[in-house]
């Protein structure tokens, strides 16, 4: 249980970070920063909690988990500067977190004795990314799993880790392997910019002859 509960302040710091950057870089005040920490940090756990039946939700329960999101931030905004000079910090840190909660979310449902392939699956994506979704709405960009870039297919990989490994490995072990599954799809999709396939709108113009 002390590992699992380690995931998730690992997890809840990496977002929080990932969430506080990203409104620094977007100008925001010092509340807009910290609100935008707690909500990519907390909003999926939230998400999940009330999808599952798990009410009131645990993020709201237990105060810890919120003040190690409001710590991440304000160690954010401390050493900003500090934290720009390394490339794509954003991408890695929501890395960790989406695949810390996309393991997290996956086990909440295990845990709760769902046995469906696919309610197991949608939890772990939920998780791990619905705080980053309502992250990108705020500061009104197009979020990541909406766009061309491989994100949520990270974590319904790693979500399907989790269900082929934990009836013959212990927990951790499926959990860890879960977390590196999505967590290297992801970077990796980032390193070798592999994508979606985008729909595109063509239009044909057609040429009307008037009489």
């Amino acid at each position: 249980m002390f590992l699992i509960e380690t995931f998730v302040y690992i997890g809840t710091m990496a977002f929080a970070i990932s969430g506080s950057i990203l409104a620094i870089r977007k100008n925001l005040d010092i509340f807009g920063v910290l609100l935008l920490g707690l909500t990519t940090s907390l909003a999926g756990g939230v998400i999940r909690d009330l999808m599952i039946g798990n009410i009131p939700p645990t993020n709201l329960i237990y105060p810890q988990y919120f003040l190690v999101s409001l710590l991440a931030s304000l160690v954010t905004i401390l050493f900003y500067e500090k934290i720009r000079q390394f490339k794509n910090s954003i991408a890695f840190f929501d890395a960790i977190g989406l695949g810390v909660f996309t393991a997290v979310g996956a086990n909440a449902a295990i845990s709760l004795d769902y046995s469906q392939p696919f309610l197991i699956v949608a939890m772990g994506l939920v998780t791990g990314i619905g705080g980053g979704v309502l992250r990108d709405v705020f500061v009104k960009e197009i979020p990541l799993v909406f766009r061309k870039e491989i994100y949520g297919i990270a974590s319904i990989a790693g979500s399907l880790v989790l269900i082929l490994t934990n009836d013959f490995l212990p927990l951790m072990i499926s959990l860890y392997l879960c977390f590196i599954m999505t967590f290297a799809i992801r970077m990796l999709a980032l390193k070798w910019k592999w994508n979606v396939p985008v729909v595109t709108k063509r239009t044909k113009i057609k040429n009307t002859i008037k009489s």
